[in-house]
């Protein structure tokens, strides 16, 4: 039991490690992000000219799932989560008759896809490990053109949202068509910095960064009286493609770092128990040891006293 606890702990401080490091590449990717998406959204919903097919809803004949999961295990419930999920969302599709194809980010997702007898569109599993941006655009153009060409009517995709090392939120996101309306009402707040992972952190946290975060979101809003040079298409050519494959490199750093806080509350929680079984058994041990004691003494009681 001891070299399980040492195990364990070991593994939360990796973990951890691995969280830090993850929280670092989101940070450093964030702001990029939010700008982009700001700008793509609020130009989109204030030039009637500019909606187009990309942000149209048409029928859906055939759908694109981008399914993010982990390569190995010990994590709790964050495969679980978005295999059940997947599997919701599949039946919905399969009982309106809408083809699908899977883009399994992650050894545990593939296995499922490969099970279930769903058509994958590749093997991805290394992004799971060691995210990379650079393939992650190279899914966008493909997904990208498949959209515009009517080969696929839908992309989703199905991570988990990075709020803080104690929460991560399932979501099953549309990326195309986009949604205009989903950036005006969306949750921004992030902890990035702290790796500690109870309720009550997590709650003072967003107590005392909501605030600090509607300043900000007051101080960047953006002026909606856009001048378009050289032409709509050109800019929106430019726009579209760098916000697709921003989201999908986004939703794997976010369901990166949820795997390794993910893993390292599992981590800690074995370590706790260990610690809480070693506890027990160490009661036990002393209680025996000392009934065993006692009647040793007894015995040699009464063998003096006879």
């Amino acid at each position: 039991m001891q070299n399980t606890r040492k195990i364990t702990s070991a593994m939360k401080m990796v973990a951890s490690s691995k969280l830090r490091h993850a929280q670092q590449m989101i940070e450093n990717m964030l702001p990029y992000e939010g700008m982009l998406e700001k700008i793509l959204k609020t130009f989109l919903a204030s030039d009637v000219d500019a909606k187009g097919s990309i942000t149209q809803a048409r029928p859906v004949r055939k759908v694109a799932i981008l399914a993010f999961t982990s390569n190995s295990s010990l994590c709790g419930g964050f495969n679980a989560n978005v295999l059940k999920l997947l599997r919701k969302t599949v039946e919905e599709y399969q009982q309106s008759g809408v083809e699908m194809v899977v883009y399994p980010i992650g050894r545990k997702v593939a296995e499922v896809v490969d099970k279930v007898g769903l058509q994958s569109a590749g093997d991805f599993m290394q992004l799971a490990d060691k995210p990379n941006s650079i393939e992650c655009a190279e899914i966008g153009r493909q997904l990208q053109k498949d959209f515009d060409e009517g080969a696929i009517d839908k992309v989703v995709m199905i991570y988990h949202h990075f709020k803080s090392a104690g929460s991560q939120i399932l979501q099953n996101k549309t990326l195309l068509p986009i949604d205009i309306e989903s950036a005006m009402d969306y949750d921004h707040f992030r902890d990035l910095k702290s790796v500690v992972a109870s309720e009550e952190a997590t709650r003072y946290l967003q107590e005392h960064q909501k605030d600090k975060a509607y300043e900000n979101e007051r101080g960047t809003a953006l002026n909606d009286n856009f001048i378009v040079e050289p032409d709509m298409q050109t800019v929106l050519s430019q726009l579209v493609p760098r916000y697709v494959n921003l989201m999908i490199y986004t939703a794997l750093l976010d369901s990166n770092a949820s795997e390794h806080a993910a893993r390292m509350v599992a981590m800690q929680a074995a370590t706790d128990n260990a610690d809480e079984l070693l506890r027990t058994l160490n009661l036990q041990y002393n209680k025996l040891r000392q009934q065993s004691i006692t009647n040793e003494l007894l015995d040699i009681a009464r063998g003096s006293a006879s």
